[in-house]
């Protein structure tokens, strides 16, 4: 269970607000961007309000006919990059994010969203020169140091990735997330009472961060505080019916209770919501084989070999 939390954050771009759907350049940034073409260009306006509406193919047509007026609008790239992104063309995302940093080198929403795609394709180093990139622009943006962190992580540099945390939260007192993955990786090294303290700040900040109360409910595990675990998890699901990660978390501190057939409940409804979540039917199996369900659990085990390509 130890290594769960760790395996969730890694996925740090499936978190809401990590990705932008529509773009999100500031006002004084517009100065960086060709002003004429910003102003001028009617396509670029009606596929900015068709992106904002979530009308990705609507916004990608009229992207494209902005760009050929212009082929250097440098916005009208990044901005395409998004719409490909949302669209699942990550390669495509990455090429209009190089169009667009070729065309304005300083332009730091480039390196950040590039940044991103390159961590999701699994191009950590390269994600880590766009972060340092971006940190160089703008060193009092805590953004920067926050995905910088989270790559880090990803790469297993817990250390490092606190370092970045910590200037995150020091630049912005109120970054949620930088609190959840610090406590998480805390958690990872064993300081489970600083994992905690994190976690309950996230939660001071935001009362319905889900994977905070799942966070803290599986730290609360460790410190063998069963009662305040299981309470995390039954407002993790409260929060979210659909959670797969809190049934599958509550199913093991029922199994920490010998509370066996609770837990055969919990790991049910985890692959009913998640029928690939691996560790749930290893967990199942062991829960079977403590009910002396010696064929259940041999099918559970078999399972897990399979999905997980053993």
């Amino acid at each position: 269970m130890k290594n769960k939390i760790i395996g969730t954050i890694l996925l740090f771009l499936a978190l809401a607000g990590c990705f932008n759907l529509v773009s999100n350049v500031k006002p004084k940034e517009k100065k960086q961007l060709k002003k004429e073409s910003y102003k001028n260009n009617v396509y670029f306006d009606r596929g900015s309000t068709k992106q904002s509406l979530g009308d990705y193919e609507g916004a990608m047509e009229d992207y494209n006919k902005a760009i050929k007026l212009d082929p250097n609008f440098d916005i009208a790239y990044y901005n395409r990059g998004l719409v490909k992104i949302n669209l699942g063309d990550l390669s495509g995302g990455i090429e209009d994010f190089n169009k667009t940093i070729n065309l304005n080198p300083n332009f730091k929403w480039g390196y950040k969203d590039r940044g991103i795609i390159k961590a999701r394709l699994g191009d950590y180093n390269g994600a880590m020169k766009d972060f340092n990139k971006l940190i160089e622009l703008d060193p009092n943006d805590a953004m920067g140091y926050f995905f910088r962190g989270a790559t880090k992580l990803d790469l297993r540099d817990y250390n490092g990735a606190i370092e970045d945390f910590n200037k995150t939260i020091k630049l912005d007192l109120n970054y949620i997330e930088a609190y959840n993955y610090r406590g998480s990786i805390k958690f990872e090294l064993g300081d489970y009472n600083g994992a905690v303290e994190d976690f309950n700040k996230a939660i001071e900040l935001d009362p319905n961060y889900i994977e905070a109360y799942t966070n803290r409910g599986s730290t609360y595990n460790m410190l063998r505080n069963v009662d305040k675990a299981i309470k995390d998890f039954d407002k993790a699901i409260a929060l979210n019916s659909n959670y797969a990660m809190a049934y599958f978390s509550r199913g093991v501190t029922k199994m920490n209770l010998r509370d066996y057939n609770g837990a055969i409940e919990d790991f049910n409804k985890a692959i009913e919501l998640d029928p690939n979540y691996i560790d749930v039917y290893n967990y199942r199996a062991k829960a079977k084989r403590e009910l002396g369900d010696y064929d259940g659990a041999i099918e559970d085990f078999n399972e897990a070999i399979k999905r997980g390509g053993l």
